[in-house]
């Protein structure tokens, strides 16, 4: 059996987990509590304020990337931005191409070493412009960009009552704040 076929089998048998493939490993996240939720309809509400649509992104979540690291590998990342139209780069099995990704933000539940390892790495070869974990264990958020060589050249940790400035490269001025970001509230 390949490593597709094992995450596919995977997926029908623990329903409601998310199942990804990253450098051929795979991995399987259980469903998410409550405060994660909130955490990501705030995401949605921000975008959607700081006026995301009417700038031509879309703001989803849970959408699936593929990942040039690997010939099966793709994420499913938590929130993401898209630039329009990114429904023609389709590669497979409903993952987008790359390119069509502005910014990724992976809110962490009880431990965050995908996020702030593998997938890490995993963005920056696909020149995901902006990376931003929500770690909510060690009460903080990391801002990744500038990724160059497979690597993020900036990385910048926000501390709860800061918020954190994304690059104007994402298509709109914002600023999300850290307790937004960790907890759903403004502050």
């Amino acid at each position: 059996m390949n490593v597709t076929a094992a995450a596919d089998r995977l997926s029908e048998d623990l329903p409601g987990y998310r199942i990804e493939i990253l450098r051929r490993r795979i991995t399987a996240t259980p469903h998410a509590d409550i405060t994660h939720a909130i955490i990501l309809t705030r995401l949605i509400e921000a975008f959607h304020d700081a006026g995301a649509r009417t700038a031509g992104l879309s703001y989803l979540q849970a959408i699936g990337l593929w990942l040039p690291s690997g010939p099966d590998d793709f994420a499913v990342p938590d929130f993401s931005l898209v630039e329009a139209g990114f429904t023609d780069t389709e590669v497979q099995r409903n993952c987008y191409a790359p390119h069509a990704f502005r910014l990724i933000v992976e809110v962490t539940e009880s431990h965050a070493s995908d996020e702030l390892g593998i997938k890490v790495d995993c963005y920056a070869e696909a020149g995901i412009p902006v990376y931003l974990v929500a770690g909510r264990r060690r009460d903080e958020a990391v801002l990744f960009t500038d990724p160059h060589d497979g690597a993020y050249r900036s990385r910048r940790p926000f501390k709860r009552g800061t918020a954190v400035p994304l690059p104007r490269s994402v298509g709109v001025s914002i600023e999300l704040p850290v307790d937004l970001l960790l907890d759903g509230t403004a502050g």
